[in-house]
């Protein structure tokens, strides 16, 4: 009888024999797209149970107390999920995502692949002040990443499909397709190529489809345009551009420096403790911050304020639209510290959710303060849709994704203009303060992005390990000149030599065969010359754990040394050469570009 081991072998010779490469990966885009799709199910789902449990029933029915119990039940039971059954700690979806195509060669653990499911709609459900699509994108990108290793793909037909997940990911959730692989192009840093384009589309095409087959033509932000777009309106979403973009600033400057206090802390519990209480007390004064939040959204563009502003707890009069207008700030402040807070406290979500709620809120905003002080007439509802896209260019780098996304769940182009006006201002912006989004900010202070830049892209995706050479015999700093010449110079091919410490195994110097060279066969000098009287200082040296690739080959550039020698921690580990690294590179980017 066939072993699954054998089974497995077969189908790969298979597949070798009578599929060529191009055909398998779109047949592997279509499969990934609908399992994404069908991720995106499982998690929206979840989440709407959890939320209709609590909050329709427990809320309507006892008191407004639970509001704050929520938050914190939800968080705790997500510690005990990470601790006790996934064993493993889950990582914020889209940078986890991006961590694994710039460091990791494109390889998602297993768990992964259901660490979002088990967790996200738990934290969103009780209250998490964060979104569902992060979740969902990097479920989809762990499922890709092992079908890929599955299929012994390479690195290259990884990082595509797990683009092509995350276009999936978006597709099924906003039922946005060109808007997602917009997003996958631009966040994940994917060429834009016939290659890379027919997966994407059929991921993204397998994904609406599985999402429609689910939950029918039901979308998240239900909005048909009725006010049309006059040019004369131009200057007022320059002024939306100008705040969403300082909005954009304030998010990513919040978000990070609360995310560093809560690093500060050692103990999860503590962290937990900490995140949620204070968490729990900003939903219980401003209910409107619990959970993703789209339901205030959708009010706000219906032309409802007061729904999404009926639970403020000082119970203010809602027909006063300076009032209406302070508490939309207000949100707008607070949102972000909410999410920051739910992270801090180990929950797992995206900001997606909260650029978008925040985007809305400011929109409305400007628009309600324009309308109220006589500037003009403006649509409170087109502000509050071309304010989404305005935060998103910002926080999130992607305004492209912004122009599209809104131009897509609006079901028309009418508000292309000022779409591309105020995503293109926000952005600018925002990129001048901070250069790299809210994703991509921990790996792009380290230089290990992917962007764009496709040398610094293949630099990025090199493996120094790879290009250590090990072949150079050392010498120690008390060793005399007959020792060198019979067991170095004799012994060696090449012609450096390390000297090292013997007791630590530190890096001194070097000796080059040209500093041996006019002393070698004077055997008057064997018991008087030593080691550390010729050797000297590298012109550079190559530190493991702290030199990136680029600084690599910066050192090459500058020293216009052929060799120079590798240290960790100070520790001799070997030497790289120039040629070597060439090559590698070369390599690399034959494989990237194929």
């Amino acid at each position: 009888m066939p072993t699954t081991k054998n089974i497995y072998r077969k189908i790969l010779i298979w597949r070798y024999k009578y599929i060529s490469e191009k055909q398998f990966i779109y047949i592997l885009s279509i499969l990934v797209g609908f399992l994404a799709g069908f991720g995106a199910v499982i998690l929206k789902n979840l989440t709407h149970f959890f939320q209709h449990l609590l909050e329709g029933n427990l809320v309507r029915d006892y008191h407004h107390a639970f509001y704050f119990l929520f938050p914190i039940i939800g968080l705790t039971i997500v510690y005990f999920i990470i601790k006790y059954i996934i064993r493993n700690k889950v990582s914020h979806g889209i940078p986890s995502t991006l961590y694994a195509i710039s460091k990791r060669k494109g390889i998602m653990k297993r768990y992964q692949m259901f660490g979002s499911i088990l967790t996200a709609p738990i934290t969103v459900g009780f209250g998490g002040s964060v979104g569902l699509e992060g979740p969902t994108v990097a479920t989809g990108a762990a499922i890709s990443s092992n079908v890929a290793r599955l299929f012994h793909l390479n690195q290259t037909s990884r990082t595509l499909l797990i683009g092509c997940a995350s276009a999936a990911a978006l597709s099924a959730i906003f039922k946005a397709p060109i808007a997602a692989i917009i997003f996958a192009i631009e966040v994940f840093s994917l060429d834009l190529t016939i290659a890379s384009m027919m997966p994407l589309l059929l991921a993204s095409l397998s994904a609406i489809i599985t999402s429609r087959f689910f939950f029918g033509s039901d979308v998240l932000l239900p909005f048909e345009i009725t006010d049309v777009f006059t040019i004369g309106n131009i200057p007022y979403y320059l002024i939306l551009a100008t705040a969403t973009g300082l909005a954009s600033i304030y998010f990513t400057e919040v978000y990070d420096r609360i995310q560093k206090l809560f690093d500060k802390i050692d103990s999860p519990v503590k962290r937990l403790l900490v995140g949620g209480i204070g968490l729990g007390v900003l939903i219980f004064f401003i209910p409107p911050l619990y959970g993703e939040g789209f339901e205030v959204i959708n009010n706000l563009i219906a032309g409802n304020p007061q729904e999404a502003l009926k639970n403020n707890f000082m119970n203010l009069d809602l027909t006063n639209v300076w009032v209406v207008i302070i508490l939309l700030f207000g949100l707008v402040l607070f949102k972000v510290i909410a999410s920051a807070l739910t992270f801090g406290a180990g929950g797992v979500g995206g900001i997606f959710a909260p650029t978008l709620f925040m985007g809305s809120l400011l929109g409305n905003c400007v628009s309600k303060i324009i309308n109220t002080t006589g500037l003009s007439n403006v649509s409170e509802s087109n502000f509050t849709l071309v304010g989404m896209a305005g935060l998103m260019a910002g926080v999130l780098h992607a305004p492209l994704t912004a122009i599209f996304l809104i131009a897509e769940l609006t079901g028309g182009y009418e508000l292309f203009i000022p779409l591309m006006l105020t995503a293109t201002i926000s952005y600018l912006i925002a990129k001048y303060v901070h250069p790299y989004s809210v994703y991509a900010m921990q790996l792009g202070r380290k230089g290990e992005l992917i962007t764009h830049n496709k040398d610094h892209a293949v630099l990025t995706l090199m493996d120094i390990n790879r290009v250590i050479e090990n072949n150079f015999v050392p010498v120690y700093s008390d060793m005399d000149l007959e020792s060198m010449v019979k067991q170095a110079v004799v012994k060696s091919n090449r012609n450096i030599f390390p000297v090292i410490n013997k007791k630590n195994n530190k890096l001194t110097g070097i000796i080059l065969l040209d500093d041996l060279r006019p002393i070698m066969f004077d055997q008057t000098l064997y018991k008087t010359i030593f080691a550390r009287d010729i050797m000297q200082h590298p012109p550079e040296i190559i530190i493991i754990g702290l030199d990136k690739m680029t600084d690599i080959m910066r050192k090459f550039k500058e020293s216009g040394a052929w060799n120079l020698p590798v240290v960790k921690e100070g520790k001799y580990i070997g030497f790289i050469s120039k040629s070597k690294l060439l090559t590698a590179y070369r390599n690399k980017l034959i494989e990237v570009t194929s």
